[in-house]
């Protein structure tokens, strides 16, 4: 407990030194494998014009470059705050051993980041959300899956 409580204290240490840099938001995080940072970052979102330049993403994306790897196998996510539905996303998508993080997202919101907008439109029926969603298969929609299918090259993950 005390090595978790090290390491979101320097994610919380992180996101308060972003908002005085112009970066971007109040976000940091870290990734923590054996004890060690192998990857660090903070919200870029607004210095970068890239709305996926979250704290997390921008960690995840550190971490994998450090380690040579897709996926975080034996590694801790720690983030100054409860991701949203796309770091969330990210963070399952990238496989960590765990998730830590301090704020929750009802304190981001207290601060103009609310994302339970994102959260309820995604678990309505694309039909149902405010994006306006149009699903058009072509005769050969699935042909780049089948041709993964039979691909004797591919890496499974």
């Amino acid at each position: 407990m005390q090595e978790h409580e090290k390491f979101i204290k320097e994610a919380v240490k992180m996101a308060k030194g972003n908002v005085n840099t112009g970066i971007g938001g109040p976000f940091g995080a870290l990734v923590v494998k054996d004890g060690e940072i192998v990857g660090r970052g903070v919200n870029k979102v607004t210095s970068t014009n890239d709305p996926t330049a979250h704290a997390e993403v921008v960690a995840i994306r550190d971490a994998c470059k450090n380690l040579s790897s897709y996926q975080l196998t034996d590694c801790i996510v720690y983030a100054s705050c409860e991701p949203c539905p796309m770091c969330l996303g990210a963070i399952y998508w990238a496989r960590p051993a765990m998730l830590v993080y301090a704020a929750e997202n009802t304190d981001a919101a207290k601060a103009g980041f609310d994302d339970s907008y994102i959260y309820k439109e995604v678990s309505l029926p694309p039909s149902k959300r405010k994006l306006p969603t149009l699903n058009i298969k072509p005769d050969d929609f699935f042909s780049p899956f089948q041709r993964w299918l039979d691909s004797e090259i591919k890496k499974i993950y």
